[in-house]
């Protein structure tokens, strides 16, 4: 097993806000990053009882896009460019951040009447260095946008980049894949190799590489150019991840991402002094943390 995986990354309880705990899975100490993804956090699955829903107060972002996907639930994304988008299980949101952007994200209040599910992938993808600085854009695509290759047990959604001979329309900056996929019990996946970072999140249920069993919440990191192919054990959902390696290091603080530590000191200081553009209908915003930074040294 120590041939082909790299790396079992577990992951670990986190608060998003008051009442509402995430899954972190990236960045952690044993890996930074797989390809351009920096960030990944798994939302729910969680119950939010009526008169409940999650509140995400407007942030920053910069020098990264933001992808988020849902398999139950519904967001309500607005940002400073004065987009309006709710989002729901099977679409994608992809916010690029650039130079700079201010968003958040909530319960729809329709929702908030009677009890709603909320399960779902939150991950940011690092910019290219001549991508950092580009301005900030919003995408939504449905569910009925996305590429989705069947059969033999499995059933493929292809959120980003390319995979199996598809290719799916969320414009990307640099070589990647992102993909949702389903398989019964007893249904066998081949990994493709030909992005040199590969990883597997298991959402749901689990499966087996070469008779080791691996279970919901576990992130296995691939070693370049190994041949993977694992079996669900039982029906099992899993995100497969990855891409070509960035253009040198980042530097994570916070919602921030540069290859300068200096831009980061830079937004720092103007989310401090209200320099991001507003988003607009909203009243409220989360104050910059008094943490200091952490580097990510790629790889």
């Amino acid at each position: 097993m120590a041939e082909i995986i790299e790396t079992i990354i577990e992951t670990r309880a986190r608060d998003l806000v008051e009442g509402f705990k995430v899954r972190r899975v990236l960045p952690s100490r044993q890996r930074r990053m797989v390809g351009p993804f920096i960030f990944l956090d798994q939302m729910g699955p969680e119950v939010l009882t009526a008169g409940r829903g999650l509140d995400v107060a407007p942030h920053p972002h910069i020098g990264l896009a933001t992808v988020t996907y849902l398999f139950a639930g519904e967001l309500l994304h607005r940002d400073s460019l004065g987009m309006v988008q709710p989002i729901r299980p099977g679409e994608v949101n992809w916010m690029t951040a650039g130079r700079g952007i201010a968003h958040s994200e909530r319960t729809p209040q329709e929702m908030r009447e009677t009890s709603s599910d909320l399960f779902g992938i939150q991950s940011w993808v690092a910019l290219p260095t001549q991508y950092e600085e580009t301005e900030p854009t919003f995408a939504h695509h449905g569910a009925n946008e996305l590429p989705v290759v069947e059969g033999d047990g499995k059933l493929m959604r292809l959120i980003c980049g390319s995979l199996y001979g598809a290719r799916s329309p969320v414009q990307t900056f640099s070589e990647m894949f992102y993909a949702d996929i389903t398989l019964q019990a007893g249904a066998r996946l081949s990994v493709p190799t030909e992005h040199d970072e590969r990883a597997a999140y298991v959402v749901d249920g689990s499966i087996e590489i070469e008779r080791e069993n691996f279970h919901a919440g576990q992130l296995l990191v691939f070693r370049p150019g190994n041949e993977i192919v694992f079996e669900a054990s039982e029906r099992a959902r899993v995100m497969l991840l990855g891409g070509e390696p960035l253009d040198g290091r980042r530097h994570i603080w916070w919602n921030f991402v540069s290859s300068s530590p200096e831009r980061i000191e830079q937004a720092k200081e103007d989310w401090r002094e209200g320099r991001f553009a507003p988003v607009p209908d909203e009243n409220e915003f989360i104050p910059l943390p008094e943490s200091g930074p952490v580097v990510v040294r790629y790889p």
